[in-house]
């Protein structure tokens, strides 16, 4: 556990930096455009290189050391900072400069998350890999508590350029952390024989390792449906509060923080929990609650309301992830964890940019519009969430909550995805 913990304290400390200069660049982006699209444009060029490169990264990492492949990932992150700092201080930075460098993270990305899974596979015993998954949330959780206060303080005060040199020094800190531990790389399984040949057939060994297991094919098509309505919804949260408060970074960043202060209470029952027994319902009934809960957000108006339903829905999901991860790492062997979690994440994904831009497209087009005083969705649903700005947003919301939740009810009475820890053995070491 002690080099787990090395390794996550670099995490933590670069998600918090990473968080700041995220929230930075939102307000930043919507100052300059007042569009939705131009947020929703930025998460897509972040998702489409970690879905297209997914197959090769995968191989990569197995054919590579965990470590190295971490660093990489990190470095390529820090470039992609460092480069919108220039642009900024010489005055140069526009949006669509954002979407290169969110191009750029994203294709670093790719290789971050395999590894670093993969690593937790061969560092702790399968016991503690719900709790580690737990962890890691927790880290993500406490970033989005910090990051966006100490954000939304920093660019009123000191300016976006004070932010972007915070990121540059807190990802060489989670570097060295990631130098000074030694990460085991895993034992040849009988798949991870199988598994060898050529650069090409080894980036479709995920594809066929998910392909011929059915119930880990079908729980990851959940979460690919699933995605499709938490990616149209997550997209809006930031420019639907924008909208409705005129602009205002501080009462974001208060909803913002207190979901992710709602995030970090469910990575500590994860943490301390692991999990239900049963892991595949911490799955489903996370789908199904994380929808339900966050529904209200769409309907609320007030600053307290938006935070109390952002903090109950983010809650739920460290134990959703962690169930799932868990299973995951039981299910699949260490030494090809790599090529099966860079498929798996590309099934999960794939319509996440689709949605992204879905999300940005009908709320400028249509919803926002049709929801403006005298628009023709006016008489429909002012009675549900108003009229005005951010209005359309928030209808949008409240179907792609209940799309949401629908998928994990639903899911429940599928044996093939119910019974997954039965069904299939396990694996891991």
């Amino acid at each position: 556990m002690k080099a787990f913990w090395v390794v996550w304290i670099g995490q933590l400390v670069s998600l918090i930096s990473t968080s700041m200069v995220n929230f930075g660049l939102t307000i930043w982006a919507y100052e300059e455009t007042g569009l939705a699209t131009a947020l929703a444009l930025v998460a897509v060029f972040f998702m489409v290189p970690l879905l297209v490169l997914s197959p090769f990264a995968g191989v990569i990492v197995d054919r590579s050391n965990r470590k190295l492949m971490m660093i990489v990932s990190d470095a390529g992150a820090g470039i992609a900072t460092i480069m919108i700092l220039i642009l900024f201080q010489m005055g140069q930075l526009e949006v669509w400069h954002l979407y290169i460098s969110a191009f750029l993270v994203g294709s670093a990305q790719t290789f971050q998350w395999p590894a670093l899974s993969s690593a937790i596979s061969t560092m702790l015993p399968k016991e503690q890999f719900g709790r580690a998954h737990g962890l890691i949330s927790l880290a993500d959780g406490g970033s989005q508590i910090f990051g966006p206060i100490l954000a939304a303080a920093a660019y009123g005060f000191l300016g976006l350029g004070f932010i972007l040199w915070i990121d540059i020094f807190t990802f060489s800190f989670a570097i060295l952390a990631l130098i000074l531990v030694v990460i085991p790389q895993p034992e040849v399984s009988a798949e991870g024989e199988e598994s060898r040949g050529s650069f090409i057939e080894e980036s479709s060994y995920g594809f066929r390792f998910i392909w011929e297991r059915p119930s880990l094919l079908y729980l990851q098509l959940v979460f690919m449906v699933g995605n499709f309505f938490a990616t149209i919804a997550f997209t809006l949260m930031a420019p639907l509060i924008l909208a409705r408060t005129g602009n205002n970074e501080i009462m974001l960043g208060t909803v913002q923080s207190l979901g992710a202060i709602g995030g970090v209470c469910g990575a500590l029952l994860m943490s301390w929990w692991g999990g239900p027994k049963k892991l595949v319902y911490g799955v489903l009934g996370g789908w199904a609650l994380s929808g339900l809960l966050s529904l209200p957000l769409g309907l609320s108006r007030t600053v307290v309301m938006w935070s109390i339903f952002a903090f109950l829905g983010a809650m739920v999901i460290p134990v959703l992830n962690g169930s799932n991860q868990a299973i995951w790492q039981r299910k699949v062997p260490a030494d090809v964890q790599g090529r099966v979690f860079s498929i798996r994440r590309m099934i999960a994904w794939m319509v996440n940019p689709i949605a992204a831009l879905l999300a940005g497209v009908i709320a400028d087009r249509w919803f926002e519009p049709g929801l403006m005083p005298g628009g023709v969705l006016e008489p429909s649903f002012s009675w549900l969430v108003g009229v005005g700005p951010g209005a359309g947003m928030s209808l949008i919301w409240v179907f792609a909550c209940v799309g949401s939740a629908a998928v994990g009810i639903s899911a429940l009475f599928i044996s093939t995805i119910r019974d997954v820890e039965v069904l299939l053995p396990e694996k891991a070491a």
